[in-house]
């Protein structure tokens, strides 16, 4: 199963909305055949798999990081496949949360006479697949939240300097983030200050969706994210940006999607439903700190990723990396669990998840 998770994980930012799913088949003890789901509407990890095992498929165990789908997609049911090539047995990290699958593959194997288990490195399964899992069970993206700051929280200087604070590894590790995630989030602030494309450019894998959230409809014709990728980036606003503004966001290539409101500005809970509905399992809210106060306040961050570079950039009007008001008490906090470290160069990486 640790091979099959292994395998399963290249598939990582090119299979959304489907899961990242490996499978190894073993008979007599020797692996013959093993696959993964390389790219959505291609070949499921168990075709691959039986192809490579061919007739030795016969009587042997197929190890699965997710339970096989036992509906038709873009594919036919991967349990069609595995009850037609003769395996004996199927072991399943985890079952499948999607409403068509959620034990029903296991139980058409069991009902074919193929023994079946599930729970094998479970807990190893789910996080590889924590995206696709909230979004199935919530109808929500599962929501990283990453910042690059000095030591006293700061991303940039007080007129506005921020390039770059953190060194190479570590904005290299920042466009890594991208690759995993299928959408990347901006605030129309970050826009107009650092003018970002959004892109990969420091790491291989396929470019996220661009959005920008931009309540009044305020980016700039000629930003460069506009003018760059193969997707049009998405701007968010709301019923405040002037039907002049959205027609001009759209004649600039921009898909414009117009969302309600909260506290005026585009209310993030349903832009990131928005989102799941498209297919993005993951989303990965980049900045700038206002921003990232309202995701954090809309309860919708999952995981922070915190860039920590060793300068300390001081000053009241500085931009910190969470802006807002803040909590007034220490009770309301947000807390952060299995916080991880991890030297990036002279930076620092931290990474945890949220309390929830």
């Amino acid at each position: 199963m640790r091979r099959a998770l292994l395998l399963a994980a290249r598939g990582r930012g090119r299979t959304s909305p489907n899961p990242m799913v490996g499978a190894v088949v073993v008979k007599h003890g020797a692996l013959v055949g093993e696959g993964y789901h390389r790219v959505v509407g291609g070949p499921h990890a168990e075709a691959w798999a039986l192809r490579q095992a061919g007739g030795q498929a016969r009587g042997a165990t197929v190890y699965i990081t997710l339970e096989p789908c036992c509906h038709f997609g873009r594919t036919p049911p991967c349990t069609d496949a595995l009850i037609a090539s003769g395996v004996k047995r199927v072991v399943a990290a985890c079952l499948d949360a999607d409403p068509r699958v959620n034990g029903a593959g296991m139980r058409q194997l069991a009902a074919a006479g193929v023994a079946t288990s599930v729970g094998v490195l479970e807990q190893e399964a789910r996080r590889l697949n924590e995206g696709y899992l909230k979004r199935v069970t919530t109808g929500l993206p599962f929501v990283a939240l990453k910042a690059a700051m000095s030591l006293d929280g700061k991303i940039a200087t007080s007129a506005g300097e921020s390039k770059w604070i953190t060194g190479e590894r570590a904005r290299a590790f920042g466009h890594r983030l991208r690759a995993w995630h299928d959408a990347v989030l901006v605030g129309v602030e970050t826009v107009l200050a650092d003018d970002p494309e959004l892109t990969l450019r420091l790491a291989r894998g396929r470019s996220p969706l661009r959005v920008v959230v931009d309540s009044r409809g305020r980016t700039p014709s000629g930003a460069r994210l506009l003018g760059v990728g193969d997707r049009s980036p998405v701007i968010a606003l709301t019923e405040r940006a002037s039907p002049a503004r959205r027609q001009r966001l759209q004649r600039a290539g921009a898909d414009v999607w117009v969302l309600p409101s909260r506290e005026g500005r585009v209310d993030l809970g349903a832009l990131a439903g928005r989102l799941a509905e498209q297919g993005a399992n993951s989303l990965l809210v980049e900045g700038g700190g206002t921003v990232a106060a309202s995701a954090l306040a809309a309860g919708l961050v999952d995981r922070v990723y915190f860039l920590v570079a060793p300068l300390i950039l001081g000053g009241a009007r500085a931009p910190t990396s969470v802006e807002g008001e803040g909590v007034r008490r220490l009770s309301e906090a947000w807390r952060v669990a299995s916080l991880r470290v991890r030297r990036l160069g002279s930076d620092l990486l931290l990474v945890g998840d949220l309390v929830k």
